[in-house]
């Protein structure tokens, strides 16, 4: 049978609230009576209900994890890799992590998150671009908030992301060192801070080769950087200019699209396109030929989003960071070739 809170309550000769507030680290304690009680709960092997925590601390351990379908659905295992960090930092500890989706387009008539409204959650993370409604509604629950990859207008948050523009410098920069002028950009979303930061990096590169921009060379109108996207991006983009010699996608989804373009239309990567995507999923090694990428650290930006929850939580205090900034890597494959 189970060990209950009365089972040690008994056999370390104290009472079921002396217990709870051992649970919780209450400083009322003595460290004789602590100790005693400590040593009952190991040699029955007893786990504290989380619900007995929570009458004395007031809190539910809980963090809620909250993305839209879209980025559950469409962006490969991008942020199932970002929740999977967050569960990381929260393995062994007395935390846990609740996810949540909602609505892409979420509207006045759309409820929040349900744990949310029945306040079991401590705090949330929020994963990738969210509706302006959606924050909206989350701001009137007085709430701790973490985003990752993205940011609200207000600059007032704490937030974990991605070095994108430098990640899209570093992608120009190098299908520039293998001899490349004709570069493209593919985006989805330019809204996002994300893709418009990689661009930044996209023209920097460029700029700093002395090449000029060409508006040609840049497709940024379709709606969300999916595959199919990035193959109607590429038809439109080599429709226009037949002379492009490489192209870099705001993302691997889209890179994919362009590949599978190519494929259709008798293009060889990289024989006549060079082709660099960004985020490095586990897809690209399955690739003919494999994708050229920036890796993003995706586990340990949700590791990164948690900790930083928890220092919160626990300090109950501003933290003294509130913008963390992962680094990124180029990944050389077989994608791009030097000219």
């Amino acid at each position: 049978m189970t060990p209950t809170i009365k089972d040690v309550a008994k056999k370390a000769g104290v009472s079921i609230a002396t217990v709870s507030l051992v649970i919780s680290n209450h400083s009322r304690i003595s460290t004789p009576t602590k100790n005693k009680v400590l040593k009952t709960i190991k040699e029955l092997n007893y786990y504290p209900s989380r619900s007995a925590k929570g009458l004395v601390t007031k809190t539910t351990r809980n963090i809620g994890f909250i993305l839209t379908d879209d980025h559950f659905l469409r962006t490969e295992p991008f942020y199932s890799n970002i929740f999977l960090g967050t569960e990381f930092v929260t393995r062994g500890s007395d935390y846990y992590v609740l996810l949540a989706t909602i609505n892409t387009n979420f509207s006045k008539e759309d409820s929040l998150p349900r744990f949310l409204l029945e306040r079991s959650v401590d705090g949330v993370i929020i994963a990738g671009k969210v509706p302006l409604l959606f924050l909206e509604k989350l701001s009137k629950c007085k709430i701790p908030k973490v985003f990752v990859d993205y940011f609200p207008p207000s600059d007032d948050h704490y937030v974990v992301l991605i070095d994108n523009i430098k990640g899209g410098l570093i992608a120009t920069q190098h299908l520039i060192d293998y001899g490349h002028k004709e570069i493209a950009f593919i985006g989805g979303d330019i809204t996002h801070p994300s893709i418009s930061d990689r661009l930044i990096g996209y023209k920097q590169a460029l700029e700093r080769n002395s090449i000029t921009i060409n508006s040609n060379n840049i497709i940024t109108d379709e709606d969300y950087p999916a595959r199919q996207n990035g193959y109607n991006a590429a038809q439109k983009l080599l429709t226009r200019n037949s002379n492009i010699t490489a192209i870099f996608t705001c993302n691997d989804a889209m890179a994919i699209g362009v590949m599978q373009y190519c494929v259709d239309s008798g293009i060889k990567i990289p024989d006549n396109i060079s082709l660099i995507g960004f985020d490095d999923v586990e897809a690209d090694l399955l690739l003919n030929p494999p994708l050229t990428t920036i890796r993003v650290p995706k586990v340990e930006m949700g590791s990164e989003a948690m900790k930083l929850m928890v220092n919160m939580l626990r300090e109950k205090s501003v933290a003294s960071v509130k913008k963390i900034l992962v680094p990124v890597e180029l990944i050389i494959r077989n994608s791009t070739k030097k000219i």
